[in-house]
């Protein structure tokens, strides 16, 4: 069993980028790495660098002939017509980048590694995954591959057969559901904004048997969370008694994200991760969307802060808000006039609300679902 949380990254992510006008052109994996050390949060004993999966692995869910693809478009930089047409790679979402296949392969070696290090129980925090929307022969939503099922399966290989995925991402996992919906060893449950990309995940959608989908509307506050937290979620889960619990904790559910229309806090996702430590003896933490640099910098370092135990420092010393003064956000207005707080703080002030019909009636229609 591991005796403390581990980290799994790579610097392969610090300078990686999907192209200058892509939301994943921030930095967000490396902005945690380095404002967790700056912190004294994450010594060598902690950290471990992510191998990158070999096509033979990746291959346990997508297909032999799109990971061939893969191959071929980061070796030539561009993508066939045929491969446009069939994996959706070189598309304006899903571009070629130099690292087309490298970054997602070693975020899935990363899953892949987790499934085996936890095969006697423990923690650990890739922030690299939760590319939740990857299909079997097909790149989608900036995914191209699902790290999140090849977990899932390595966690199955390693021993856990009962696996509770959460997913908190304000969109819906769908290519989870897709590799396990119907699985009646699997309990899914996911939080996402309604009526957004890729519109599925419906109250009605139950995935094939043992999906929980809570779209929830605009605005969505703390208070909302913990209310779907405390009555859907942690029941769900502790009913299950899972032999491990996948979370996948995308950071753009809060208000600074600029893809979606929730107003969270990271306080929320902070509640989340504590709230389900020790419901399984396994706990893998995954990234996921996130397209602001502070907000899930300083999210992701918040969730290592949490399954570790480390108190959220009120005011950040020098070393880590220099980490953050450094970061730039070009092409959205969010990045020409940063708040102060984003550079001298992790944690959000909270955002409290009332709790509307709508998501009472949510959580209660998946309350009543027998799985």
């Amino acid at each position: 069993m591991l005796s403390r949380p581990l980290f799994l990254g790579s610097e392969i992510y610090r300078g990686s980028s999907y192209g200058p006008s892509h939301p994943l052109r921030v930095p967000r994996v490396s902005t945690v790495i380095d404002l967790a050390r700056a912190l004294g949060w994450l010594g060598p004993d902690q950290y471990m660098t992510s191998p990158r999966a070999k096509p033979a692995a990746l291959t346990a869910w997508h297909t032999p002939d799109y990971i061939a693809a893969l191959q071929r478009a980061e070796a030539t930089q561009e993508a066939r017509p045929e491969d446009i047409a069939r994996h959706h790679i070189g598309t304006v979402s899903n571009p070629v980048y130099p690292e087309i296949y490298r970054r997602p392969a070693t975020a899935a070696g990363a899953s892949i590694l987790a499934g085996e290090l936890l095969a006697d129980g423990g923690i650990i925090h890739s922030p690299a995954g939760g590319t939740h929307h990857g299909m079997p022969d097909r790149a989608s939503g900036f995914c191209y591959l699902n790290d999140a099922v090849l977990a899932i399966l390595s966690l199955r290989a390693h021993g856990a057969r009962r696996i509770a995925y959460i997913d908190i991402d304000a969109h819906h996992g769908d290519g989870v559901e897709f590799a396990f919906g119907a699985d009646p060893e699997c309990i899914l449950i996911s939080v996402h904004q309604e009526k957004r990309w890729p519109g599925t995940g419906t109250l009605a959608d139950d995935g094939g048997g043992h999906s929980h989908n809570l779209p929830v509307p605009r605005g969505l506050n703390d208070t909302e969370f913990a209310y779907i937290l405390n009555e859907l979620i942690l029941p769900k889960v502790t009913r299950f008694a899972p032999d491990a619990i996948v979370l996948q904790c995308g950071a753009d559910a809060v208000e600074e994200d600029p893809l979606s229309h929730l107003e969270l806090s990271n306080n929320a996702h902070w509640s989340a991760v504590a709230a389900l430590m020790g419901l399984a003896p396994r706990l893998l933490v995954l990234g996921g969307g996130g397209y602001n640099p502070w907000s899930v910098g300083r999210l992701w370092t918040g969730v290592w802060a949490v399954l570790n135990g480390h108190p959220i420092p009120e005011r950040l010393p020098p070393e880590p808000e220099a980490v953050l003064r450094a970061l730039e956000f070009k092409g959205n207005r969010r990045g020409r006039n940063p708040p102060e707080h984003w550079f001298t703080t992790l944690r959000d002030a909270p955002r409290p609300g009332p709790i509307r019909d709508e998501i009472r009636h949510g959580v209660g229609v998946l309350i009543r679902r027998d799985t």
